[in-house]
């Protein structure tokens, strides 16, 4: 992709996968479900923060803007993303230590506010979520361009599902550790988040397999767009597409 192009729904795309970002990281810091369902043989249980519903969604979002754009476009929608986290963090951290109306106090309170919207602005969820989000989204589309490359552009499900594969493993296991170690969540539940992140994220992606395939056919054509990365630098840190 090169910046003097202009492109229908770039920006919407890249709309929908920040929204995405965000809303499963106050999801994530707001409450741990669990099925009460095990996994067979080994008994662990499958549980994991409430982000995991949604956050597969960014992962189609960013295989969509690779495959149809290139990975120089997928690399400036996450460096957006990085940015508009940073910022929401911020502001949730700002907002706790701001004194809290008469009313608000009685009703709500910042007990409350704390418990929910706190994690988000807390040192240990921001620097996971930030951290994880960086490494597995790049590793994410890396893995995607260079197999697209590979394969000539056939068999997409591999590169969408491959490359899932690679960037929700290092998305899941840096997360939870870097959350664990901030004492996010408890070490006793680590095993049993990484897994269940981990199976739940490549299901999801796994399912939207068919629909991924009509988006990013429906967007090659709308955009006369179908870029392979073959002298791409691959540098994650190049900001400029």
């Amino acid at each position: 992709m090169t910046t003097s192009r202009s492109y229908r729904y770039f920006d919407f795309i890249m709309a929908g996968f920040v929204t995405v970002l965000l809303t499963s990281n106050i999801a994530s810091s707001a409450k741990i479900i669990d099925w009460g369902v095990s996994l067979p043989l080994i008994g662990l249980a499958l549980a994991f923060d409430a982000g995991t519903l949604l956050f597969p969604i960014s992962y189609i979002f960013g295989d969509v803007l690779t495959e149809v754009y290139g990975y120089a476009a997928s690399r400036r929608v996450i460096w957006a993303g990085f940015a508009m986290a940073g910022l929401m963090g911020f502001t949730l951290w700002l907002v706790a230590r701001m004194p809290g109306e008469a009313a608000w106090q009685q009703t709500t309170g910042q007990a409350a506010y704390d418990a929910v919207l706190g994690g988000v602005s807390r040192g240990g969820i921001l620097i996971a979520s930030i951290v994880a989000y960086f490494c597995g989204e790049f590793s994410n589309s890396f893995v995607l361009a260079k197999m697209k490359v590979w394969t000539g552009g056939r068999f997409l499900w591999s590169r969408t599902i491959g490359s899932t594969l690679v960037g929700e493993g290092v998305d899941s296991v840096i997360f939870v550790a870097i959350a664990c170690a901030f004492g996010v969540f408890p070490w006793s539940v680590a095993l049993s988040i990484i897994v269940a992140n981990y199976i739940f994220k490549v299901g999801i992606e796994a399912l939207f397999t068919p629909l991924t395939y009509r988006v990013v056919a429906a967007l090659k054509k709308a955009e006369h767009e179908d870029y392979f990365d073959v002298n791409t630098d691959f540098n994650p840190f190049k900001l400029p597409a």
